[in-house]
């Protein structure tokens, strides 16, 4: 699945952030030892984006660029709150929240279990307009829970947001999609392979294998013992 059109700014988000992950080594091509993702598919590329939180300079840039995003799909002045899932989700929410001068709230997989048994900690008005930021998507599925959980409390939740979305898995957005929320992401894999090959960071074999996998991630997962539908 090829990225669809994109506006220059966009495109060059996109590299930027692929260029940053990169550099900083959240990245990780190994075909020969193929990644079994949570989702179950085989992939010869896997993505760290907790690193990002140990380089100052990098998750101001990507940070940055995360406002932007948002601030274009979601509206300038319709978002009263950001929400980070838990884990990988809440700094990004603590550093977007800050940059975009709103509350901050983090939502758990599932209720503490003890005292106010809460899902979601911080607060807000019942009809808050909430964006739930996390540091990456696959197929969607996960932040679904996580929108769930912000309706139940009473929030308004139709945008998500994320550093680094995959795009290669068939019906990745479907469950977002049926909950009625859209997607913004900066960059995905085709950004990456672009980048890692413009710059010689990888040899031709394992540039073509990561390729090949991009193509037709189906066939590549079920012949590298990986979901195969």
């Amino acid at each position: 699945m090829q990225t669809a059109s994109r506006t220059p700014e966009q495109k060059q988000a996109a590299i930027t952030t692929a260029r940053i992950l990169l550099e900083i080594k959240a990245v990780n091509f190994r075909p020969e030892e193929p990644y079994i993702l949570t989702s179950g598919w085989a992939s010869p590329v896997y993505v760290d984006c907790r690193k990002v939180i140990s380089f100052p300079r990098a998750r101001t840039t990507i940070c940055n660029l995360m406002t932007q995003a948002i601030t274009r799909d979601a509206g300038y002045e319709s978002t009263d709150a950001i929400a980070g899932g838990e884990t990988a989700g809440i700094p990004y929410a603590a550093w977007i929240s800050q940059s975009m001068g709103l509350p901050m709230l983090y939502v758990r997989k599932k209720p503490k279990g003890f005292g106010r048994n809460a899902q979601i900690e911080g607060e807000f008005a019942p009809g808050a307009r909430v964006v739930l930021v996390e540091d990456l998507a696959s197929d969607g599925a996960s932040k679904v829970n996580f929108c769930n959980a912000i309706r139940e409390a009473g929030g308004v939740i139709k945008h998500s947001a994320v550093v680094f979305f995959y795009g290669v898995f068939p019906g990745a957005l479907k469950s977002l999609n049926e909950a009625g929320v859209s997607l913004s992401y900066l960059a995905n894999w085709w950004d990456v392979l672009e980048v890692a090959e413009q710059d010689s960071l990888f040899d031709k074999k394992t540039i073509e294998a990561v390729r090949s996998f991009l193509h037709d991630p189906v066939q590549w997962s079920k012949l590298h013992g990986g979901r195969a539908e």
